[in-house]
């Protein structure tokens, strides 16, 4: 049934995506990513105004249709049933005041709700309003809203909602139902009186979307927040509050509504160089029980390829207690194990350096979900080898025992075992890998551009035995389709 149900949504998919039939390269380029969202072509970054409304994932996103460069930001589209199978609509939010500079008035980021109350009083028919919040560059927050899910948009009348002030740089307003107080929130990125030293995250609430309260603001932030509570352990009685930051670091404390209380340092979420602009999902159904996220990965450079950006993986995120304090989880979405084809599993496969072959000698391809559970025994290091070939030795990733670190191009980061084993993830798209360490404990993501052809992949150890105590790798399914 959920092979049947996938290609349903694939044909569906680019029906709406084609009006005739596409090119025969289409969303086949070397570096086009096959399972990870990047837009059809010009310039993207950070994703906006996530919401989920009538069985579907909005995913807006910063968006130059002039070219591969940033600048003369619009809001891009594309709607999912999966979280996989995306499907491209026009672009949702123009710049205001007609402004055709490359920077003034132009629609920076933000978010989106669904407005169940009809607290705006826009709502025609039965479909609810969909409302984006949205920074208009120097022009102040600004809303956009939608009576047909998502696919008309417009400007709403009493724009700006919070005016532009000179001597600030507001911008990236996350608002979401705050239901002990039966309030909204906004958290929006400010620097006050122009002052570096007080750049930060404030806090404002309203009761009808367009008047808001100033309530607080917190010092240390820089571009793109957002706030979500999780629950620990998976328990419903208790639950903290994660206030991120642009570059995916973290906080964990306590909210009240209108100020947050920090109980931990700041944290990195990811220790990749290629991970920004952290956003989740709102609206999600109670019986999901999840909360989704997904990042841009900044600084990518996709050569030669009519685009310029992707998003990471969408991942779900939790909170776990450990000896040392709570730590933020997070590990790919499910979704992901839709693309799997038929893989390979070991189990209790003693690697000796020196007398054993490779054992994946047979895994090939440019697009894997790959799953390890490794007791280090008395190795001094092992990992993997990824897109090798005749004329590349391909991109490593090494677990360094004596260090206890953890490098993949380029970026190391420590990692203590459990109980002498270190747990892997891995997703490997034709321009990225991403890492999920000891169930999503740590994590890097990072762009890499490996050579044509170049698709073999090798596991090693050295110094002493590795025990693969399990290994699952699954070759992925292009979800477009002239993809593979």
């Amino acid at each position: 049934m959920k092979t049947f149900i996938s290609a349903t949504i694939l044909a569906i998919s680019f029906l709406v995506l084609t009006a005739s039939k596409p090119e025969k390269g289409y969303y086949n380029e070397i570096y086009r990513p096959q399972f990870h969202f990047s837009p059809e072509k010009n310039w993207m970054n950070d994703p906006n105004g996530l919401v989920y409304y009538d069985g579907e994932y909005h995913l807006f996103y910063q968006h130059n249709p002039n070219g591969n460069e940033w600048g003369y930001m619009h809001w891009g589209h594309a709607v999912s049933r999966d979280l996989v199978h995306w499907t491209h609509l026009p672009k949702a939010i123009y710049p205001d005041n007609q402004s055709e500079e490359k920077e003034f008035c132009t629609a920076f980021s933000g978010s989106a709700i669904v407005d169940h109350h009809n607290v705006l009083g826009l709502q025609k028919g039965d479909d609810k309003t969909l409302v984006a919040f949205y920074t208009s560059y120097q022009c102040g927050q600004r809303i956009s809203y939608s009576t047909d899910r998502g696919r008309t948009w417009y400007k709403y009348a009493g724009n700006p909602i919070i005016p532009y002030q000179e001597n600030d740089d507001a911008r990236d307003p996350k608002v979401f139902w705050y239901q002990p107080g039966q309030h909204w929130v906004m958290v929006l990125y400010r620097r006050p009186d122009t002052d570096d030293r007080k750049k930060g995250v404030s806090f404002y609430t309203s009761q009808n979307l367009t008047d808001w309260e100033f309530t607080g603001h917190i010092p240390g932030f820089y571009e793109c927040p957002d706030l979500v509570e999780l629950r620990v352990n998976n328990r419903p009685d208790d639950t903290r509050w994660v206030l991120f930051d642009g570059d995916g670091s973290y906080l964990i404390g306590s909210f009240d509504g209108k100020k947050f209380t920090p109980e931990s340092i700041k944290m990195k979420s990811d220790f990749g160089r290629n991970y920004y602009a952290t956003q989740t999902w709102s609206n999600l159904p109670e019986s999901d029980g999840r909360t989704l996220q997904i990042a841009w990965m900044k600084g990518g450079e996709w050569p030669n390829m009519p685009f310029n950006g992707q998003m990471t993986f969408p991942s779900e995120l939790s909170l776990k207690k450990f000896n040392n304090g709570i730590f933020l989880i997070r590990q790919p979405a499910r979704e992901i194990e839709l693309l799997h084809e038929k893989g390979e599993v070991w189990k209790d496969k003693n690697l000796i350096p020196g007398l054993n072959e490779n054992l994946i000698k047979k895994v090939s391809g440019d697009c894997l979900h790959i799953k390890g559970r490794f007791d280090l025994k008395n190795c001094d290091a092992f990992g993997f080898m990824f897109r090798t070939g005749k004329k590349s030795n391909g991109t490593e990733l090494l677990y360094s025992v004596k260090r206890q670190t953890l490098s993949v191009l380029g970026e190391t980061v420590p990692v203590e075992p459990i109980d002498n084993k270190i747990y892997l993830e891995i997703l490997i798209d034709r321009a990225s890998i991403e890492v999920y360490v000891n169930n999503g404990r740590i994590n890097l993501s990072n762009c890499f551009f490996p050579d044509e052809g170049s698709l073999g992949y090798q596991l090693f150890n050295t110094g002493g035995e590795l025990l693969v105590e399990e290994l699952e790798i699954y070759p992925l399914k292009s979800v477009w389709r002239s993809g593979k």
